[in-house]
Order: structure tokens, then C-alpha cells, then sequence
């Protein structure tokens, strides 16, 4: 039973905060870091920096994380590519990897490849990976997708999957589904805060409602994660408070109307986590990385 929980994440601007660190929760509410807040994993390709780390667990039972390959003293204008890793054990990373979309005419100038997540599409057997893109000469970051079978190459052409209809930036896209409904949080970049559209399929098209603002602070947030708090109907969602420092929690049972998390009921703000993710794990898995770091 998964019933544990791995945040991943990075801590800051500086080139060695620019890297994944971990930490441990029992109830995905409360997390401890693991390796004293320092990196996992030394990245050695790309910018040798990355951001926006998402881990998941892949269909044959191992592990995958996705990051944007970026340094951001380089500028925010100043990336092209993510980075991969895999691992069948959560301790030892392998067979790291460059993904660069400046290898495809529809992003060959692409100036901002941000926050890469994936899921996998049963109708498919393949992941849908999706990202905060912007090429050269657009007025937007917005998010695109593609597919693809092993995190090497891909089997579709990046193309746009969503767009805000504020005519504004949206990034950081988190995508869960639930009751058969996929459910896409985003960053509006003109509200400044966590909003959401609505699909019956994956790969879209998604759907603004109305009055689409999910996020329970006033506060400028980015950087949304959502996950479910195993054995419940419950789903937490972790934001970065990136101008007042710190993060936000908030939790529902519909996907919509949310309640914030007080914040003496979780303990986050100690990690100084950015953008990051949770995976759910087992105990045993829990075990193993309290032990091993």
C-alpha cells in the first residue's frame, strides 16, 4: 500500500540549489528532508542546473524524474530542453538524458521549456509529456504536449494543449484525473494565482469554467502540485508563495472548492521548497530512503 510520501524539489536560485532534493512524509502532510536538504542527484548535462523536478512512477514499477534544464542566472529566456532520470529504487538515478526541443520545427526556437510533467495514457500505452512553453517572437507562455514511449524521443510533434482564455501567460500545468474527468491546474499569469480547466479526454481540449480561480490565498502563487491523501477523498495542494517565500496548502474533495490548510496543521516551509512534486510510496520504499540518507 502507498501510504507514504517523497516530495521533490529544488530550493532556490543559486546554481546548487538549482537540483533535486527529497523529503519524507507519513502523512502527506508533515515532511522531513532527507540528505540535510542537500542534492540528490549531481546533474551533468544541459546547463547542469535543473528546476521543477517531477517525479512519478512509470507502468513497469520504476521511477522517472523530468526537470527543466535550466540555470536561471542565464536569464528566463535562456532554455530549450528538459532532463531525465531513471531509477527502478528511488536511491540510484541513472541513464541521465537531454530532451531538446529546438530539434523540432514547431519549437526549434523555443526560449522557455518549463516545468515538465507526464502521464500516462492508457488509450495510447504512451506518456503524455507536457511542459510551460515560448518560442522566440510569441506573446505567451503557454502549455504544450507531446507524446512519447521511453523519454528519449518522441512520437508526436510538440503542439499547444492549452491556453488561457485571459489571453495571458499560464504555466506550471498540473494535470489529475478523477471520476473520469481530467482536471488542469495552472498558473494565470494576469491573475496571478492557481486556476483550473476541465477536459473529458487527456489530451484535451480543456474547458475554462466561469469563475475558474482554485487558490484560497490572495497571495501571488506558483508552482501548483496536487495529490491525493491515500484512503480518503481528500487532494492537498502545495503552491510557492514566490514573492512572500514559503508555501501554500489547501485541500478539497471535488476538484473545485478548496479550504486552506492552517499552517501549523503542515510543515513545508523548512525545506525552502520551490516548484517541486509528491509521489506516493510504500513503506517499504519509505524505509529504504529514511535509511539510506
Amino acid at each position: 500500500m502507498r501510504n507514504k510520501y517523497l516530495f521533490c524539489y529544488f530550493t532556490g536560485n543559486e546554481p546548487d540549489e538549482e537540483s533535486v532534493h527529497f523529503a519524507l512524509s507519513e502523512n502527506g502532510y508533515h515532511f522531513t528532508a532527507l540528505n540535510h536538504n542537500k542534492k540528490i542527484i549531481t546533474q551533468t548535462l544541459g546547463k547542469k542546473c535543473c528546476r521543477d523536478p517531477f517525479i512519478f512512477r512509470n507502468e513497469n514499477g520504476g521511477f522517472h524524474i523530468i526537470a527543466t534544464d535550466m540555470c536561471c542566472k542565464d536569464g528566463w529566456n535562456s532554455n530549450n530542453s528538459i532532463v531525465v532520470w531513471d531509477s527502478k529504487d528511488l536511491i540510484h538515478w541513472k541513464n541521465e538524458r537531454i530532451i531538446d526541443f529546438s530539434r523540432f520545427s514547431e519549437t526549434e526556437n523555443a526560449d522557455r521549456i518549463w516545468a515538465p510533467e507526464a502521464v500516462f495514457d492508457k488509450s495510447r500505452g504512451e506518456y503524455m509529456l507536457y511542459f510551460s512553453c515560448h518560442n522566440k517572437g510569441d506573446e505567451k507562455t503557454v502549455i504544450w504536449y507531446a507524446y512519447t514511449k521511453d523519454f528519449k524521443t518522441l512520437t508526436t510533434s510538440p503542439a499547444i494543449l492549452f491556453t488561457p482564455k485571459s489571453g495571458k501567460d499560464g504555466i506550471d500545468a498540473d494535470i489529475i484525473e478523477n471520476s473520469k474527468k481530467y482536471y488542469l491546474y495552472y498558473k494565470d499569469e494576469y491573475k496571478k494565482t492557481i486556476c483550473h480547466a476541465v477536459s473529458d479526454s487527456l489530451a484535451g481540449p480543456y474547458y475554462e469554467p466561469e469563475n475558474n480561480i482554485v487558490c484560497c490565498t490572495d497571495l501571488q502563487v506558483e508552482g501548483n502540485c496536487i495529490y491525493r491523501i491515500n484512503d480518503t477523498d481528500t487532494y492537498i495542494m502545495i503552491m510557492d508563495k514566490y514573492v512572500d517565500g514559503g508555501y501554500f496548502m489547501q485541500k478539497t474533495t471535488d476538484m473545485i472548492t478548496f479550504t486552506k490548510v492552517d499552517e501549523d496543521r503542515f510543515s513545508l516551509n523548512h525545506l525552502h521548497p520551490r516548484h517541486g512534486s509528491v509521489l506516493a510510496i510504500t513503506d517499504e520504499e519509505f524505509d529504504k530512503l529514511k535509511n539510506i540518507y
